[in-house]
């Protein structure tokens, strides 16, 4: 953490270029002093979760209940679980509001000696562009932290009773979105991650673009029967599955009149179909684990 000059107070763009050279040449102390989950000083970013407010952590849960300002992302955080647990609290809609007003905000709350919670969906490491706020906050000299959440994907997986890893089917998941204002053509890399065939390929802020990106995959040769899921509003009370296919997919949702808020799935993980017993209830469970991989699917990777 440091200290903005005056020129860089009301500048969050200085303070994150700022934070960004320090990044380069020193890890910040505060790494091997404290865990996730850890009670620390400052202001805690506390991934919210997909939306069932079961679904928020306890640690999030008792950092809401104590809070006096919750800023949290509008509508994409369920309003029951702001009714919940923030009855105490001012809330305040971060929705439209830049980085120079959301930081002074919570900046001078902070300040002020007033307990202060900024409330992301989900989980704030994934596509929730909370690091630049941090950064801002962290060179005015208000220290903050993560407390992680349920990622959607999560809540999807949980919804169609599937891994999105399997044994023999599906290896690796890689979280992404396709190309669109924010993303170029060429660092969109959905078509990559599918044609890898043992990739669990999940689609954030996609929803919108679920055609396009489908028949990129067909022009790109990938196999049309391969398995798509699009889970709206995981966990939410309205949520809605559609399951279909590569070539399918695209109408369901188009029908459905989808435009966002749904997390798309792509890989065989969908239906969980074809996957094999894992080492883990195999014939090595009753006596000791042979090789390092052995020891890293008892711990749950399989």
């Amino acid at each position: 953490m440091t200290n903005a000059t005056d020129d860089e107070r009301h500048d969050p763009q200085a303070a994150i270029d700022a934070q960004g050279d320090r990044r380069r040449t020193e890890l910040d102390d505060r790494i091997f002093e404290h865990a996730a989950g850890d009670d620390q000083e400052g202001i805690p970013f506390v991934g919210a979760g997909p939306g069932d407010p079961g679904l928020l952590t306890v640690t999030g849960k008792e950092l809401l209940e104590g809070a006096d300002l919750v800023v949290h992302a509008g509508s994409l955080v369920n309003s029951e679980l702001l009714e919940s647990y923030c009855g105490d609290a001012e809330l305040v809609n971060s929705i439209g509001k830049d980085l120079e007003e959301l930081v002074p905000l919570m900046h001078d709350a902070y300040e002020d000696g007033l307990s202060v919670v900024r409330l992301h969906s989900g989980d704030p490491a994934i596509f929730g562009a909370a690091l630049e706020q941090m950064d801002a906050l962290e060179h005015e000299g208000v220290p903050t932290y993560f407390v992680p959440g349920v990622t959607s994907a999560f809540a999807a997986s949980a919804t169609l009773r599937t891994q999105l890893t399997l044994n023999e089917v599906a290896n690796h998941v890689a979280f992404t979105r396709p190309q669109g204002k924010t993303l170029s053509e060429d660092e969109d890399h959905v078509s990559e991650f599918v044609g890898m065939g043992d990739v669990t390929t999940c689609i954030y802020l996609g929803t919108h673009a679920v055609r396009d990106t489908m028949e990129r995959l067909l022009e790109d040769g990938h196999d049309p029967t391969t398995p798509v899921a699009v889970v709206y509003h995981a966990s939410w009370p309205d949520e809605d599955v559609l399951v279909g296919t590569i070539d399918s997919i695209a109408d369901q949702v188009e029908e459905a009149g989808y435009r966002a808020s749904a997390l798309v799935v792509v890989g065989d993980a969908v239906t969980g179909a074809g996957y094999e017993r894992s080492y883990l209830y195999g014939d090595w469970a009753n006596g000791e684990p042979e090789s390092s991989d052995a020891t890293e699917t008892e711990a749950g990777d399989d």
